[in-house]
């Protein structure tokens, strides 16, 4: 695995013109007063120049197409991070519906609409659910000039890469044996995977799922599956959230309080983390981890006066696990990664445009990264193909050590821990 490198290097280009003076016929003699007229336009010119070039620089749109604050609320508010930092008129940000799923030409046409902007240079979806493929398609073929980029793809990733110019995803490979080594050493026996239909076809989905059975066997423990409703379906959410509170007591009462639970749907991740807050149980952290997923709904906090300081807001939903007996059970991101994908990739974008990063420049993309996740420790690589062996070059996986809320230790599944060899190949 290769460390993302957060020191900031800068590289200073040097340009020389060279005069020199000869002795030619017809060659002309400058007093010193012209000369210092000569200088003097010459440093007009180019202080005109650059200014030109500034007002160049930012005279630009770049798009965010996110979920809605009930489906996708961190990957919504990091781009309205964004946006309030660069300006409104700037950034235009888009939201694709919540059935998804049953919407796909809305969804297209919701990411295509953005490339109508004749000033529109980048377009970044998160999460890049199904139809981002064939909108990116339709783009490249309208405007080849704007950037596609994909957070958090729910297609498969070589599909994707195809038609963006740039993926990142969560590193599903890692975290599938991270996240079960976490609940191990916490004391877990059975692990319960919850989730659906839809989401076990894609392919970091069921590849993770197969890493997690794989850890599960490797560490003693029992690996479990259970079935809820799909969210995007015609329960929506709140029949999906309903059909998670009414069962984790069951599932507290089948397998025991020292079981540890994920789920792959953020719609899922309140009424599980408030079932197993009032019933026993660990929940080591989200599919897409964050302190905002989940916890403050579960917890009953209003986290208004903490909007985007990640280091309040984990403080306070850490005081009220521990006040409600959580301690060692919960972890998440130190920093939400929805938040920091809308926010960073958007913030990468702005920085290639400008000429200050490269597309597919993994420190560059952690640069961006930090700017709204400035004490996060960020792994990543380049997604390989398990059934070609290929490295990606436009695709990259990452993820944060994992937060364990009250617990003496803190951070477990450290990014400094090596992932056997043999989980690159799990499938």
């Amino acid at each position: 695995m290769r460390k993302f490198i957060s020191i900031l290097t800068a590289t200073v280009l040097l340009s020389g013109v060279l005069a020199g003076c000869g002795s030619s016929s017809g060659a002309t003699i400058q007093t010193v007063e012209e000369k210092a007229t000569t200088a003097a336009a010459a440093e007009q010119k180019t202080e005109e120049t650059e200014a030109a070039q500034s007002d160049a620089a930012g005279d630009y749109h770049i798009g965010i197409v996110t979920g809605s604050v009930s489906q996708s609320e961190d990957d919504r508010r990091g781009a309205e991070a964004f946006q309030a930092k660069v300006g409104e008129d700037r950034v235009i940000l888009a939201t694709y519906p919540d059935n998804f799923t049953e919407e796909l030409e809305t969804t297209v046409q919701t990411i295509v609409n953005l490339s109508d902007d004749p000033e529109m240079k980048a377009i970044i979806v998160n999460q890049a659910i199904p139809g981002t493929t064939e909108a990116f398609r339709q783009i490249k073929e309208r405007r080849p000039d704007i950037i596609c980029i994909a957070g958090e793809s729910h297609e498969d990733l070589p599909e994707i890469g195809s038609a963006a110019d740039l993926v990142c995803n969560n590193d599903f490979v890692a975290r599938g044996y991270l996240i079960i080594r976490t609940a191990h050493e916490l004391g877990c026996k059975t692990f319960v995977h919850i989730s659906f239909p839809r989401h076990l076809s894609y392919e970091t989905m069921s590849r993770r799922v197969a890493i997690m059975k794989a850890a599960c066997e490797e560490f003693g423990m029992e690996f479990v599956m259970e079935s809820a409703p799909d969210p995007t379906t015609d329960v929506g959410v709140p029949g999906a959230q309903a059909y998670i509170a009414e069962h984790v007591p069951e599932w507290i009462e089948k397998y025991g309080k020292d079981s540890a639970y994920f789920c792959t749907n953020d719609a899922h991740t309140e009424p599980l983390l408030r079932g197993l807050l009032e019933n026993g149980g660990y929940f080591i952290e989200a599919d897409l981890p964050s302190p905002l997923m989940g916890y403050p709904g579960a917890l009953g906090l209003d986290l208004t006066e903490e909007a985007g300081d990640f280091e309040k807001i984990l403080s306070k939903v850490e005081s009220a696990i521990v006040e409600k007996g959580g301690e060692g059970r919960f972890g998440t991101w130190a920093y939400s990664y929805g938040y920091t994908v809308s926010a960073g990739l958007a913030q990468h974008a702005m920085n290639v445009i400008d000429g200050k990063s490269e597309l597919t420049d993994i420190d560059d993309i952690s640069k961006a990264y930090e700017e709204f996740s400035p004490k996060a420790s960020w792994n990543g690589s380049q997604y390989t193909n398990v059934d070609t062996g290929v490295k990606s070059d436009n695709t990259f996986l990452v993820y944060q050590d994992t937060y364990i809320m009250g617990n003496p230790g803190k951070f477990m599944g450290s990014t400094s821990v090596e992932v056997p060899e043999k989980y690159f190949t799990t499938k």
